[in-house]
């Protein structure tokens, strides 16, 4: 039997992977703001590597947890955000819901790019983690047919 691959090497359960997630996020988010004011391309580029990577350490049995994560952290990032600094990524005299939807704005291709990227590592790993399966089976039928 051949080594595992990366596609094949998660085994962390969704609770943890959406603790990780979260607390890393917003790790990046407070050392952004203390860089500067707003929100910027530091968090944009580790928001794709946070979903890249949470895609790649759940256990299978919690794709879906993952599969809906990302839009979820960076919303409630936003919302965090949008009631305590607003300026941080709207303009200042932006209400609570106008911040929100003008930070979603701002930072849609990361969103987008993190997102897609999230979903097709969950869809490799599971085309990986089928066919893996498939050949362990048909050795075990070859096996059995041998006997």
């Amino acid at each position: 039997m051949s080594q595992r691959t990366i596609w094949e090497e998660g085994r962390e359960s969704g609770r943890h992977v959406v603790a990780l997630g979260s607390a890393t996020s917003l790790t990046v988010t407070f050392v952004d703001l203390l860089i500067d004011d707003k929100i910027g391309l530091l968090f944009d580029l580790t928001f794709v590597a946070i979903a890249l990577t949470l895609a790649l350490i759940v256990r299978p049995s919690d794709f879906f947890v993952v599969g809906v994560l990302p839009p979820l952290i960076m919303l409630g990032i936003f919302i965090l955000l949008a009631a305590t600094q607003p300026g941080s990524i709207a303009d200042a005299e932006d209400g609570f819901i106008q911040a929100i939807f003008s930070g979603l704005g701002h930072h849609a291709v990361s969103l987008f790019i993190g997102y897609a990227g999230c979903l097709g590592c969950l869809a490799m790993r599971r085309r990986v983690l089928r066919q893996r399966g498939e050949a362990s089976a048909d050795v075990e039928r070859e096996r059995a047919l041998a006997s």
